[in-house]
């Protein structure tokens, strides 16, 4: 049990949240408006997408290095996270997929609950590669059912102008795998005829796709003028707010991923991404040309980002947590109500993390007051 400004699927109530068996089975309270008290902000654990890494270890390491990764976010709030890879040749991905659904199958009960892959590439541009390996090739339908054989693949990342990327689309969309379009020289019109063909968000939008022009919209603009769904690095240095603002009046579900690195909470330093070294300094992780390279940020930080953008708290939550989930299809986690899965992060009123619950285990912070 918590006490606090709980936020349900009905909105805010000031009373207690009760669970048994990782569930929530009841939420007592009255309607409230948080900013009326000083007690504590109880919102559904975040969900992120796109995870590199964290805490010095990279998801292209595999082994030890995924309870390393879902351990580290876990702190800043993330309850449930999809691995993502990074472009690299085909007997690598095939060995992390391995590695991922092995750790799947024995997750740690003190870490994020790992829910699939977020598979970033090798199916696009290479002419877009942004921060991935020079590995970049064509999807071919039979390999990536073989990748998908392997490990619970719930999103992948292409570029859709790529030939044969269409039945692509269309086949992996059939089979429940959600596909964003990323890494991309796409026209607005390939972007278009993609979304027909089942592909449903954008991958880090704004970074790494054809950018918006008046005469040559590019994806960027068959983005805001289409999509349902995208995801957006909010670290206010991948995306400026305005930016950011401006997806958000167009995009109704655009959602919050970190695209975080090995460097996430972690010191400056060298740290591995894939095949390729990134340095982390001045807030941001690079390549040594300069190039961006994921990124540093937490979802707890990110919650607080878009709070700083005026967002309210409510509608930050829900793009960390309940669209993430509606994307992915899954309506047990991303909300509190009875019935979901127990995944809490309780709040201070200045949004500092005071304590994660995944499934009812109390995590980290401050339990006073639980049960």
């Amino acid at each position: 049990m918590q006490f606090g400004n709980i936020l349900t699927s009905e909105g805010w109530r000031l009373g207690e949240i009760h669970w048994e068996d990782g569930r929530i089975r009841r939420i007592d309270g009255d309607p409230v408006d948080p900013d009326t008290n000083d007690h504590p902000r109880i919102i559904p654990g975040f969900i992120d997408l796109h995870v590199h890494g964290g805490g010095g270890a990279d998801t292209m390491e595999g082994g030890t290095a995924l309870a390393t990764l879902a351990r580290t976010h876990v702190r800043f709030g993330t309850t449930r996270l999809l691995a993502t890879t990074m472009t690299a040749p085909d007997e690598r991905i095939r060995q992390v997929l391995g590695d991922i659904a092995r750790y799947m199958e024995a997750q740690k009960p003190d870490a994020a609950k790992v829910l699939g892959v977020h598979l970033e590439g090798p199916y696009i541009n290479p002419g877009k590669l942004g921060a991935q390996p020079a590995h970049a090739r064509n999807g071919v339908i039979e390999e990536v059912d073989e990748l998908c054989a392997l490990a619970p693949i719930r999103l992948l990342t292409l570029a859709p102008e790529l030939a044969g990327h269409y039945a692509l689309i269309r086949h992996l969309s059939e089979r429940g795998v959600r596909v964003q379009i990323g890494h991309t020289l796409g026209s607005y019109e390939e972007g278009v005829e993609a979304l027909a063909h089942g592909a449903c968000g954008f991958t880090h939008l704004f970074n790494a796709m054809t950018g918006l022009h008046h005469r040559k919209p590019g994806m960027v603009g068959a983005a805001l003028a289409h999509a349902q769904y995208a995801e957006v690095i909010p670290d206010l240095l991948h995306v400026h707010p305005g930016a950011i603002r401006a997806a958000l009046r167009c995009i109704p579900n655009l959602y919050a991923v970190t695209d975080s690195t090995a460097a996430a909470g972690m010191p400056d330093g060298d740290y591995r991404l894939g095949e390729q070294t990134v340095t982390k300094c001045l807030g941001g992780v690079r390549l040594a040309d300069g190039t961006l390279a994921g990124s540093t940020l937490t979802m707890g930080q990110a919650l607080r980002n878009f709070v700083s953008l005026g967002l309210t708290l409510a509608d930050a939550s829900d793009r960390l947590s309940r669209f993430p989930a509606d994307f992915l299809g899954i309506d047990d986690i991303g909300r509190l109500q009875e019935g979901a899965l127990a995944d809490l992060v309780i709040l201070d009123p200045q949004l500092q993390l005071q304590a994660v619950y995944v499934e009812g285990r109390h995590i980290c912070g401050n339990a006073q007051g639980a049960s």
